[in-house]
C-alpha cells in the first residue's frame, strides 16, 4: 500500500528524544519513517502530535481525537505509544493504565486507520532495583499491548523480540531515550512491519563493547544523577512534567519533504 498519511500520537519516544536535532526539533524514528513514506507517495502528509512527558490519559484525551480528524482510511497510519511515563510514577496502577491504553487503541481502530503499536523494552541494559521494577511492570503492560493489537488487527513493533536492543549503547546519556542509532533502528523495524523499504542491517548487533573502568562508571553515574535524576525528582515533587507548556512539533498534516 502507498500510505497517504502518517499520524503520530505519544510521548517522548514518538517525539524523537534524544535523536539528532533538525530545525529545532528532535528527528526521531517517526520522522525517519516519514522520509521513506514521502518517497513512495508524492501526496504523502505527516503529523506528529507527540509531546514528551505525557501520560496515557493525556495522549488519549488530547492527541487521539485530533488524530482521528486526519484519518482518511486504511491508507492512514496512526501510531500510538504511551505507558512508560505512567509506569515510572510511584502510584502506578496497572489496571487503570492498561484499560486507558486499550480503550484508546480500540477508538483509533474504529476509524479504519492502519494502527501501529509498540511494546516498551523490558530489559534496557540498566541494573538495580529501578531496572527490576521497570521490567516487571512492562512485562505485564506489554502483554496487554500485544492482546489489544491482536484484537484490532494492529501492527505491533515489539523490541523485546530482538535481544540486542538491550545494549545500552542504543540509549542516550539520560539512560531512558534512544540515541540516533536507536531511533534509526526503530524506524527500520517500523518500515519493515509496514512493508516499506528498510535496511535489513538494523538487526545486526553492535560489536562487543569495551569494558569501562569501575571508577569511570561511577563518575558517569554521578553525572547522570545530577543532570537527569535530580531534575526528574524535583519535577515529581512539584507535580510538573517535562512536557508542560510544550506543543506538538507538527500538529497538523504537512507535506513532508522528500529526502
Amino acid at each position: 500500500m502507498k500510505y497517504q498519511r502518517f499520524i503520530v500520537c505519544g510521548d517522548s519516544y514518538s517525539e524523537g528524544m534524544s535523536d539528532e536535532v533538525i530545525d529545532g526539533n528532535y528527528r526521531g524514528w517517526a520522522d525517519r519513517v516519514a522520509d521513506v513514506m514521502a518517497q513512495a507517495n508524492p501526496d504523502f502528509t505527516y503529523a506528529n502530535l507527540a509531546i514528551r512527558g505525557k501520560l496515557i490519559g493525556q495522549v488519549a484525551q488530547d492527541q487521539v481525537p485530533i488524530a482521528l480528524t486526519f484519518v482518511t482510511g486504511a491508507d492512514t497510519v496512526v501510531s500510538f505509544h504511551a505507558g512508560a511515563n505512567d509506569a515510572l510514577r510511584p502510584g502506578y496502577r496497572a489496571d487503570v493504565a492498561i484499560a486507558l491504553y486499550q480503550n484508546a487503541v480500540r477508538t483509533i481502530a474504529q476509524s479504519g486507520a492502519t494502527v501501529a503499536l509498540f511494546t516498551v523494552l523490558e530489559r534496557t541494559g540498566n541494573k538495580g532495583r529501578g531496572a527490576e521494577l521497570w521490567e516487571k511492570r512492562f512485562s505485564e503492560f506489554n502483554q496487554a499491548v500485544r492482546a489489544v493489537g491482536a484484537e484490532v488487527g494492529a501492527i505491533v513493533v515489539d523490541a523485546n523480540e530482538e535481544a540486542f536492543f538491550s545494549d545500552r549503547r542504543f540509549l542516550a546519556f539520560d539512560r531512558l531515550h534512544l540515541n540516533a542509532d536507536g531511533h534509526n533502528r526503530c524506524a527500520q523495524a517500523v518500515l519493515e512491519k509496514l512493508g516499506l523499504p528498510s535496511d535489513p542491517a538494523w538487526r545486526t548487533p553492535l560489536p562487543p563493547a569495551k569494558k569501562t573502568p569501575a571508577v569511570i562508571e561511577k563518575l558517569i553515574t554521578v553525572a547522570w544523577f545530577i543532570t537527569f535524576g535530580l531534575p526528574w525528582i524535583f519535577r515529581r515533587l512539584r507535580g510538573k512534567s517535562s512536557g508542560d507548556g510544550r506543543v506538538a512539533k507538527y500538529p497538523t498534516p504537512i507535506k513532508w519533504p522528500v529526502k
